[in-house]
């Protein structure tokens, strides 16, 4: 089977346009000593620490010995992630799942989640100590720095619910996300969109040396879940052995990513140069109980159908998706799932 190498660099749109997925042969080996599966990857957002899984799964050879050729590349967000997978520019991606559900609710796209990253949602608004945001209930009129569509932005409404406040009455600033932690710290916004695991980056911009001040959406929505693992449906029906083995490499490479934080932000910065292994390590770091939350007894990567279908409730609940929009089925294949 052979697969198109992601163009992350084409936009979405273009990588809709008149693509199809190539999957005619398949002459992967198992032990990697011949040829190899050509599959395409995408981060869920550039190359931060809380990505090293994928590149230490790659530098271990887990990927290899499950028989594939894996090209990483950095994502820009869950909403071009599923755009990239479902035209056949990538055939695995990650992106926020909730964020996924909101999507497929709104357009079908062929794509389903086959496994979680995270068991609790990431996502997070970050202010710093002194400024005008300590709790959920300060967030009224105030300017949220954060890219248009991003998952914090997306699941605010949801947040805002929960948190008991007008979702309208906080101004997301349309902000490029290289640029939020520098943004923050100027005080040109009063909070930005965040993944609670940049609290090191965000941090380190400030040369005040102010500590973030983090409201997380997991702590009011502790049933949502993270990141998930994002392919295409016909990969998910047409080649369900290629799947479970391609997200088993994957998970293996999270494994040891939470058991050695500062071993696999020294695999990161082999591949991505840049990476600052403190700030990175902290984040992976930070990740942990993300994957693995307190009480957590299941399989690595597990999903319950029926903390999905509560998902999508609440989701009916404040207006983000219309009822019968979005099914379980419409967003999850199950059985491709870990189990315990």
């Amino acid at each position: 089977m052979r697969f198109r190498r992601s163009a992350v660099a084409l936009v979405a749109v273009m990588a809709l346009a008149g693509v199809s997925a190539c999957n005619d042969s398949d002459t992967g080996s198992q032990n990697g000593d011949e040829s190899l599966t050509k599959v395409s990857y995408l981060t869920s957002f550039n190359t931060f620490g809380r990505e090293a899984y994928a590149y230490v799964a790659k530098e271990k050879g887990y990927f290899k010995d499950a028989g594939f050729d894996v090209t990483i590349n950095p994502g820009s967000g869950t909403v071009d992630v599923l755009k990239l997978v479902a035209g056949g520019q990538a055939d695995y991606g990650i992106g926020d799942f909730t964020a996924t559900v909101i999507t497929l609710g709104k357009q079908k796209l062929p794509v389903t989640t086959v496994g979680m990253v995270h068991q609790r949602s990431l996502a997070a608004i970050v202010a710093l100590e002194g400024g005008s945001i300590k709790t959920p209930q300060d967030l009224p009129g105030k300017r949220i720095g954060d890219q248009p569509g991003s998952t914090n932005t997306v699941m605010f409404p949801l947040y805002a619910k929960a948190v008991g406040i007008p979702p309208k009455d906080t101004k997301f600033v349309p902000s490029p996300p290289p640029g939020l932690p520098a943004l923050l710290a100027s005080g040109r916004v009063d909070g930005i969109g965040q993944f609670v695991v940049g609290v090191p980056l965000v941090e380190k911009a400030d040369s005040k040396k102010r500590k973030a001040v983090v409201l997380p959406y997991g702590e009011k929505l502790p049933d949502l879940y993270g990141n998930a693992i994002i392919t295409r449906t016909d990969m998910a029906k047409e080649h369900p052995d290629q799947v479970k083995k391609f997200t088993g490499a994957l998970l293996k490479g999270l494994q040891d990513t939470i058991d050695d934080p500062a071993g696999a932000a020294a695999i990161l910065k082999k591949y991505v140069p840049n990476t600052d292994l403190q700030v990175a390590t902290e984040e992976l770091q930070l990740m942990k109980p993300y994957v693995k939350p307190d009480g957590f007894n299941g399989a690595l990567g597990e999903v319950n159908p029926t903390r999905v279908q509560s998902i999508i409730d609440s989701l009916v609940d404040a207006e983000q998706v219309t009822k019968g929009s979005v099914t379980p089925a419409d967003v999850v294949s199950i059985d491709l799932a870990p189990k315990g």
